[in-house]
């Protein structure tokens, strides 16, 4: 980190932080096509509203009533019923691509060919092969593919890197973290270890409530439950270090509230030793914004508008992707999620 840097505050988003871009950025004008007339993408739509720079142009839909529909609901100019309409509207700067996973290769190739950045929900694809294909296919073309990882892009979490990488932990050598849905666990891992670290060793274990054990090197590990959905999960992401500990609590996808654990004096104290206390610790509290609406938004929805204000700054700047979640993160976590369900596979085929 450059002494320019240290002058930031902590939870700085990492473009801005490592010189990429400045705040001002946001205001860089993009229009935006929806391609998926699904929920994820009405509440894409109404966090945008808040971004200086954006505008949404047009919606596009398998169904051309469905486009109407939820254009005339969200005051949207132009409507398609038909997604290759959509990406050839030459008004169109950027597509945010919401729609189901198996669909997310297709729909993200019919829009880099027509010369559109993109923003794919999370999961970016269905296996590892077709995530390096529609990256391939957008350096080829220089535009921006940007896999829709929002929980990176929470101050919180930019607050848990910025700590991690001044060295407050010490070494991370372990990381625990739960969720129903495996992607957003995963991303868990590259945070605390790097994007670089790759994995040595998977083991799989479970079916409905399921959860893997990945051997990273240097005695690095990281516990990731899959509880099921209608179960009371503690939904948290746990950092330990050598030196101490960061806890992103609930909800840890999208979390508001940080805690770090450091001892006073040298080493990190056990719990044995010093009369079952914890080491002094310190909560950081991060609001959502409060310039955005969503009417019956999952927990912290409006936390969008975090990801789309980097897409801003950094399609202004021409980078490819944003820091926070870029291709080689992208790519670690679909190669994880690959053995995943491969091992997944493996136990019900012979269970």
């Amino acid at each position: 980190m450059t002494q320019s840097q240290t002058n930031f505050p902590d939870s700085t988003p990492l473009d801005i932080r490592l010189g990429h871009t400045k705040p001002q950025d946001v205001k860089f004008p993009l229009r935006w096509g929806i391609l998926g007339s699904g929920n994820i993408s009405r509440q894409w739509v109404l966090s945008l509203r808040a971004c200086a720079g954006a505008s949404v142009l047009a919606v596009g839909a398998r169904e051309l009533q469905k486009a109407q529909q939820f254009a005339e609901n969200l005051d949207i100019p132009k409507s398609y019923g038909s997604y290759i309409d959509l990406v050839n509207d030459d008004e169109i700067d950027i597509i945010y691509v919401g729609t189901i996973t198996r669909l997310h290769r297709e729909h993200t190739l019919l829009a880099l060919e027509a010369g559109k950045h993109v923003l794919c929900e999370k999961p970016l694809a269905e296996n590892l092969a077709d995530a390096h294909e529609m990256y391939a296919l957008a350096e080829s073309k220089g535009l921006m593919l940007q896999d829709a990882m929002w929980t990176r892009f929470f101050p919180a979490v930019e607050h848990a890197r910025t700590c991690i990488e001044r060295g407050e932990l010490g070494k991370p050598l372990m990381v625990q973290s739960d969720f129903f849905d495996p992607i957003y666990v995963i991303q868990a891992a590259p945070l605390a270890f790097g994007k670089t670290s790759k994995p040595k060793n998977l083991a799989y274990l479970g079916k409905r409530a399921s959860g893997a054990i990945v051997e990273y090197g240097d005695d690095q590990v990281a516990m990731l439950s899959f509880p099921p959905f209608n179960s009371e999960l503690p939904e948290t992401t746990q950092i330990f270090g050598t030196e101490g500990r960061i806890s992103l609590e609930h909800p840890a996808h999208c979390p508001t509230t940080l805690k770090i654990y450091r001892p006073d004096t040298g080493g990190v104290p056990s719990r044995y030793r010093t009369r079952n206390m914890h080491a002094p610790h310190t909560e950081f509290s991060y609001p959502l914004p409060e310039n955005v609406a969503i009417p019956s938004a999952f927990p912290n929805q409006h936390g969008f508008l975090y990801q789309a204000e980097s897409i801003h700054r950094c399609i202004a700047n021409g980078l490819s992707s944003c820091p926070q979640f870029d291709k080689e993160d992208s790519l670690h976590c679909m190669d994880l999620l690959n053995q995943i369900y491969l091992a997944r596979q493996e136990i019900s085929q012979g269970g």
